[in-house]
């Protein structure tokens, strides 16, 4: 693919979240700092927001947000300009990971509000820097704007992390059903699933490839002796550590695994470059504090590492338009 095509691409990426002196302050240098970005917009303007995701038709887009008063994180559904902010959740508990299924019609989230209306309790930062694995997460589905919610998964513990295949197949998604963090696949009904991944270690994150083919994914695999032993001793408390997370993929049968980075630092939010053989994602991996986080290209062997952002702050949860698909 050509730079230029790469440029109109990756100018569809959102980035949410930050606060407006933030962004305009990113926006101000973006023409000497950012030669990959064009035509950034800002489309949300408080609280906290996050993991926006395309509707297949690239018309709308399903988030996660915290209003600027508190709470807990709720769906929402917005136009490409930022306009029409709809909330598609109950109101109740925390939820996350929101898309669309294919047909438009229906949307996938997490929830925790059929356990309780309130807020689950924050994770224990004295621990270090710690993601809180909710047991009450299960998995829904609603129309496309929230109305009639159906619970997909019930077993106790963690399900979250569901996205679509773009084949309109099957959903994969992340659970503790089996007692580690794992990766696993069933029908949109919540039928036949399948367990793809084993190993002891957080696997989550996972995106299907555009042809449905193939799954990316973030994943930790620790060491045995005490880093496993730290490891499990955490998610006992339903929390992990995620300063360190590699890029992997595999066949959407959970075969064929190969590990994509190898630089040891905390690489998240992959997704999938249009042409189905690249990957854009997020890391701290020039940062030696860890806290500046921006995006990078590689292919799916691991070759031709390409650094997209350079900004200081937090640049994540990359995705490209359905747009892009057909360009």
């Amino acid at each position: 693919m050509s730079k230029i095509n790469f440029r109109i691409l990756l100018g569809v990426c959102l980035f949410l979240g930050s606060s407006p002196v933030a962004i305009n302050q990113v926006l101000a240098k973006m023409p000497a700092q950012e030669g990959n970005l064009r035509n950034i917009r800002q489309l949300t303007f408080q609280g906290e927001n996050a993991e926006a995701y395309f509707s297949f038709d690239g018309q709308k887009l399903v988030f996660q947000a915290t209003g600027r008063d508190g709470g807990c994180d709720q769906i929402y559904s917005m136009n490409l300009d930022g306009s029409e902010v709809e909330l598609l959740s109950t109101g109740e508990g925390r939820t996350t990971c929101a898309y669309y299924y294919p047909s438009g019609d229906k949307i996938l989230y997490s929830s925790t509000h059929h356990f309780s209306p309130e807020c689950p309790t924050p994770p224990d930062f004295s621990k270090g820097y710690v993601w809180a694995v909710y047991p009450g997460y299960d998995i829904f589905v609603a129309d496309s704007d929230g109305s009639n919610p159906k619970q997909l998964t019930n077993s106790f513990g963690y399900d979250a992390e569901a996205t679509f295949s773009p084949v309109g197949d099957r959903v994969v998604f992340t659970s503790i059903r089996d007692g580690d963090l794992d990766i696993y696949s069933m029908k949109s009904d919540g039928s036949d699933v399948l367990r793809l991944t084993e190993d002891l270690g957080y696997d989550g994150g996972p995106f299907y490839s555009p042809d449905g083919s193939k799954i990316v994914y973030r994943s930790h695999h620790p060491k045995p002796g005490q880093e496993a032993e730290d490891y499990t001793s955490l998610l006992t408390d339903g929390l992990i550590r995620p300063s360190v997370l590699e890029i992997f993929v595999m066949d959407a049968d959970g075969s064929d695994k190969k590990q994509v980075t190898h630089n040891g630092a905390a690489n998240f939010g992959p997704y999938w470059h249009p042409s189905g053989s690249r990957i854009i994602f997020s890391s701290n991996m020039d940062d030696p504090s860890g806290r500046n986080f921006d995006l990078y290209l590689i292919n799916e062997d691991g070759s031709e590492l390409e650094r997209i952002t350079n900004s200081e702050g937090f640049d994540g949860f990359p995705v490209f338009s359905p747009f892009s698909l057909r360009i």
